[in-house]
């Protein structure tokens, strides 16, 4: 299938290549930055499938599925916001992927693709070379990250590709997350409740309601009241750990 990625961010399209690169039934044939070039590309390429941002300059992905002429090729949103889902699917949209897209979820997107191009042929066939993602006890898919990857983030008109171990603190404000990474703090849209549940459980513990960390930053650990813990990363931040929370810290790194 030949499939055009169109995003206006750079690091957004390499990440996304570089997790197409080992499917064999994509073929990458182009990118574009902003619905102007995609517009051109479509019309010379004849994609089979877009993987579509929305947020971009000028117009926007539904903008540009608007102008684009029938027949329409498939189309898997690619975005770091969660409040188009809905409109998305509207559009006939296969699949939407928020960003960091995890290599299992694009997994389950691609094996949609095979379904919905040819039923008949794959209703009861394994996949080939796109791996179906392993599904946890109550039959969901297991999005969990692992130490050594990076993940795109991108807060307001600034992005970044960032190791999963150079992620020192997520602290909960409201329903976003701060992340804190080298001398960076961007919030984004996602509760500290569904970041911990992808994180890898070896590096991040929780230390209150509030406030996880990586344990590969703490420089200290003194007493505190009441049974808890107070922690010190490198760097010099001060965390505080629940009393809950430091019975359970104890437990897992004590000899």
């Amino acid at each position: 299938m030949k499939a055009l990625i169109i995003d206006d961010e750079p690091f957004a399209r390499q990440e996304l290549r570089g997790l197409l690169e080992d499917i064999s039934e994509i073929e990458i044939c182009g990118e574009a930055a902003n619905a102007r070039e995609a517009l051109e590309l479509v019309a010379g390429i004849r994609p089979d499938l877009l993987f579509l941002d929305i947020e971009m300059p000028g117009r926007n992905g539904f903008e540009f599925l608007e102008e684009l002429p029938p027949p329409h090729p498939h189309v898997i949103f690619t975005t770091a916001y969660d409040e188009f889902a809905i409109r998305a699917f509207e559009v006939n949209a296969l699949d939407y992927l928020l960003k960091p897209i995890h290599p299992q979820r694009l997994a389950a997107s691609l094996e949609k693709l095979k379904n919905r191009r040819w039923p008949e042929e794959n209703r009861d066939a394994p996949p080939r070379t796109l791996p179906a993602p392993p599904a946890d006890d109550k039959g969901g898919t297991d999005a969990s990250l692992r130490e050594d990857d990076r993940v795109f983030v991108r807060a307001g008109d600034r992005c970044w590709f960032v190791s999963i171990r150079s992620i020192r603190l997520l602290e909960a404000e409201d329903n976003y997350t701060r992340i804190h990474f080298d001398s960076e703090k961007p919030l984004l849209h996602r509760s500290l409740g569904a970041m911990e549940a992808r994180l890898p459980a070896r590096l991040f513990v929780r230390a209150n309601r509030a406030q996880l960390i990586n344990v590969t930053f703490v420089e200290k650990v003194s007493p505190w009241f009441s049974d808890s813990l107070k922690v010190i990363l490198v760097g010099g931040q001060e965390i505080e750990f629940s009393r809950r929370q430091a019975q359970l810290f104890r437990s897992r790194v004590s000899l």
